[in-house]
């Protein structure tokens, strides 16, 4: 349930002051600058519309932590009546700039922070409406606007009577009647004869205006879901920032006043969450820096996805729950006992999964394929536990995600996946023998190996980490096959076996030049020496290697590479016989027949 009220300004602000109006902790800091404060202020004196303002109401009893606006410092720590959904930006511009006794802090044209006082300018505010915006002026906090590099003074504010003397009325007394006679009284002292009506004007067309201004409000009943609430802020959020579930959550547990009464302090999901993040990243590179952002390797979101996965599956055995899921509603009501419960175990299930990838030779964020498909795998790990350590577990686990990388099966919507596959892999792992959906639905078709062609293609990293998995030898680093500790100590990427440059001479015969067929993981080393024909550069090689050219010719079938292809320069029989190799390699991993195409023996001569 919701009601819309008009609210008079007056009230309004003096809620933010007094605490009875706060902001749930998920709101994000108030940042408007300097001429958008002027603007706003310059609506309120017109009695134009403000907008609507959204607010929760909590009774005293909210779900969530709250805090303060900016610079309202309300006495004790009261607790609020109405959560502000929508509106920070206006609300906090109009309580500091016309009720709070301080400077406003804001930012000029380049984003720099200032402060500033904010002034309307008499003579002009009683002119005509359009005129109104030029008539709201701010100044530096000292109330000394400069010019010349702040060597000349062009108008001094410091005192009562300068204010007076310019015509300048400081807006943060407006609504401190006492105050405002007093200015008043000096105002008109200075120039009786003018001043005396130009006061009447400006209190009928300015002050009045102000005081008797109204907010429409909105206010939405206590009882109100979190889902609705999450919904509704994104929807009217003005920011144009969508609200994270993890911040709502943040707010959320910190707000938990069975945790507050039990250990007497707020629950901190952020530090809980870099604790857990740090220890990770820390040992397996492949999740990601703390400080890298959300979309280089693992997420909060990702965590409290598995989590959610983990509680709703024990909820359905349990007969307390009808489904496995970790939508966002499911986050929304994941309790604050039961994600302290599950935190240490999916911590737990990622640093197995951190193993895992690292069996796969997978131990660098961007060569990671779907970091979305860990999140089931690090909750099959928590639910199973050591059971996914057998023989038989591993292998059907590799087949399941390299059937999901190689298959492309995560590159759409994931949590209808992440459900099925928590709920068929769980049995399949424990002996049942329904196999699960992104093993039996995942197909790689021969050609598809023609237009891989980048990083953004999870089947394309996958084949990369399978060629170095299947012990690819280093063209420069002769001594043992590639490995994923050796990957960043050797600048290892994808490199090109028919450089770019011998292409120009239209030597590709039709086929494509830019794919995985063409690429292979080598040192930045070996790249070097990788100019020109392959008939040219192997010699190079080969020297440099200190090897007999028949055991370098071993070194490059470790890439799945026919070398005399590669001596003779003849790249249609070298794609289409690596190509042939690379079903096979893919074949192997999936546990099932690719569909092939088929390639005229003649034509591979």
């Amino acid at each position: 349930m919701a009601a819309l009220d008009n609210v008079k300004l007056r009230e309004v602000l003096a809620d933010v002051a007094s605490g009875s109006l706060q902001l749930p902790d998920f709101q994000r800091n108030w940042k408007w600058d300097d001429d958008r404060i002027r603007a706003i202020i310059a609506t309120v004196t017109l009695d134009y519309p403000l907008g609507v303002v959204m607010t929760l109401q909590t009774g005293g009893a909210t779900r969530f932590r709250s805090r303060t606006l900016t610079g309202a410092r309300p006495d004790g720590d009261p607790a609020a009546d109405l959560l502000l959904l929508d509106g920070q930006q206006r609300l906090t511009s109009l309580f500091q700039s016309l009720w709070s006794d301080a400077p406003v802090e804001t930012a000029d044209a380049r984003g720099k922070p200032i402060q500033r006082w904010y002034y309307v300018d008499i003579a002009k505010a009683v002119g005509s409406p359009s005129d109104r915006d030029e008539a709201i002026v701010s100044v530096p906090s000292d109330k000394v606007l400069r010019a010349d590099f702040n060597r000349t003074v062009v108008l001094d504010l410091s005192t009562t009577e300068d204010e007076c003397a310019a015509g300048l009325f400081p807006l943060h007394l407006v609504f401190d009647a006492p105050r405002v006679n007093q200015w008043k009284k000096t105002y008109i002292k200075a120039d009786e004869d003018r001043n005396w009506d130009l006061w009447g004007q400006f209190d009928e067309s300015v002050l009045q205006q102000i005081r008797a201004f109204q907010v429409p409000m909105i206010r939405l009943a206590a009882s109100t879901s979190m889902d609705a609430v999450c919904a509704v802020f994104e929807r009217v959020n003005t920011g144009g920032v969508p609200l994270n579930v993890f911040e709502l959550l943040t707010a959320t547990y910190a707000g938990d006043r069975e945790h507050v009464e039990r250990s007497g302090d707020y629950y901190q999901l952020p530090e809980v969450w870099r604790e857990v993040k740090q220890a990770l990243a820390s040992k397996y590179p492949v999740f990601g820096r703390l400080d890298s952002g959300l979309e280089n390797g693992l997420s909060s979101i990702d965590f409290l996805q598995s989590i959610a996965l983990v509680r709703t599956w024990e909820r359905k055995q349990d007969g307390v729950g009808a489904t496995v899921s970790c939508k966002r509603r499911d986050l929304l009501d994941l309790p604050l006992a039961d994600f302290v419960r599950l935190a240490p175990r999916l911590a737990e299930a990622f640093a197995w999964v951190g193993d895992f990838l690292e069996r796969q030779c997978i131990v660098r964020p961007n060569d990671l394929p779907y970091k979305t498909q860990l999140v089931p795998l690090a909750a099959v790990r928590a639910i199973l536990d050591t059971a996914t350590d057998s023989l038989g577990a591993e292998e059907k686990i590799e087949q399941w995600f390299w059937c999901g990388v190689l298959g492309e099966m995560y590159g759409g919507s994931t949590e209808t996946r992440f459900t099925r596959d928590v709920e068929q892999l769980v049995p399949w792992i424990a002996q049942d023998d329904r196999t699960p959906d992104t093993v039996a639905d995942a197909f790689f078709f021969a050609d598809r190996l023609d237009s891989l062609t980048t990083r953004n293609s999870a089947a394309y990293k996958g084949i990369y980490a399978l060629l170095i998995k299947q012990g690819a030898v280093d063209w420069h680093h002769t001594n043992a096959p590639l490995s994923p500790g050796r990957l960043d100590e050797y600048s290892v990427d994808v490199r090109q076996i028919f450089p770019k440059t011998w292409f120009r001479r239209g030597s590709n015969q039709g086929l494509p030049t830019n794919s995985i067929v063409n690429k292979t993981p080598l040192s930045y080393r070996a790249a070097m020496d990788m100019t020109g024909a392959p008939s040219a550069y192997l010699p190079t090689l080969i020297a440099a290697s200190d090897m007999r050219p028949e055991w370098f010719d071993d070194v490059l079938t470790t890439h799945l590479i026919d070398p005399e292809a590669l001596r003779v320069n003849d790249y249609a029989r070298f794609y289409r016989d690596r190509s042939r190799q690379l079903q096979d390699l893919v074949h192997a991993a999936m546990g099932k027949r690719t569909m092939l195409r088929d390639l005229p023996e003649d034509d591979a001569r």
